[in-house]
């Protein structure tokens, strides 16, 4: 049976949306890899499936899905796009989005630009989480970055100058390192300002993607706690610019960006491995 999509994206990083609110497909871990893939699929960095709530004050149960297939807690700017979609549909500029890393709050700006709350940051380093008892604000690794998680675990190195490492070499052996359990997400950051810093983000079972919004607010949490920016950050990515502030008052973090519809689409599973 042809099961509909959205392709969507924000600043790049691109995005498979199915919606199973009303109907369940068979997309198993493998055939999500496969319609993930750029030459053989449909392509994108992330799978998103949308699914009714179940959560007090969330309006859709979102699950997002990285390129090879294994679940993601988080992702950010996926998060704004599926916000855009549900405005779009209830005409509300307030939404709900159930995760696996709770319910995230997302307020429409102006049709197309998101503000999503993430939520708190996870500092601890069972939280988030680490092989072993460490400081998370300086790891013990060369390099010596800072760790948290925004729903789903984040390492970021702060570059003296933004070639200073290259993720694409450097990025697969770090998510994999055996400090990191379940993997990282690994960000290059360079500040470049009091207020702002470029960032490239290699992501766990992605890869190097044109943006990562979990990413982008992991890097500004980590650069706060050292000092090296202030609390509201315009971080630079390959893909365009995100706002990302760490509110003193309740220690949330806002990401404010873009969130596109290219187009959509139908697809068979049955043309796709189980």
């Amino acid at each position: 049976m042809m099961t509909g999509f959205l392709k969507m994206h924000g600043l790049g990083n691109d995005f498979v949306v199915v919606d199973e609110r009303a109907r369940r497909h068979d997309l198993t871990p493998a055939r999500i890899a496969a319609l993930c893939d750029r030459h053989r699929g449909i392509g994108c960095d992330q799978f998103v499936i949308l699914r009714p709530a179940c959560m007090e004050g969330a309006d859709v149960f979102v699950r997002f899905f990285n390129a090879d297939g294994t679940e993601s807690g988080a992702c950010g700017n996926a998060s704004r796009c599926v916000a855009d979609l549900l405005a779009r549909e209830t005409g509300r500029d307030s939404i709900g989005l159930q995760t696996r890393a709770g319910v995230l709050h997302a307020t429409i700006v102006r049709p197309g630009l998101v503000t999503v709350d993430m939520g708190l940051p996870q500092q601890g380093w069972a939280e988030v989480p680490l092989a072993h008892a460490c400081d998370t604000l300086h790891l013990p690794m060369a390099g010596d970055p800072a760790a948290v998680s925004m729903g789903n675990p984040h390492a970021t190195f702060f570059l003296p100058a933004p070639d200073a490492m290259a993720p694409e070499k450097a990025g697969p052996e770090l998510e994999h390192d055996p400090l990191f359990p379940e993997r990282a997400n690994i960000g290059f950051a360079h500040i470049t300002a009091p207020d702002a810093m470029r960032l490239r983000v290699w992501e766990r079972g992605s890869g190097l993607t044109l943006a990562c919004g979990s990413g982008a607010c992991a890097a500004v949490v980590n650069a706060v706690r050292r000092g090296l920016v202030a609390r509201t950050c315009t971080v630079v990515m390959d893909g365009g610019e995100l706002g990302i502030t760490w509110r003193e008052s309740d220690g949330h973090v806002l990401m404010t960006g873009p969130a596109v519809t290219s187009f959509t689409g139908t697809f068979d599973p049955e043309d796709y491995p189980r």
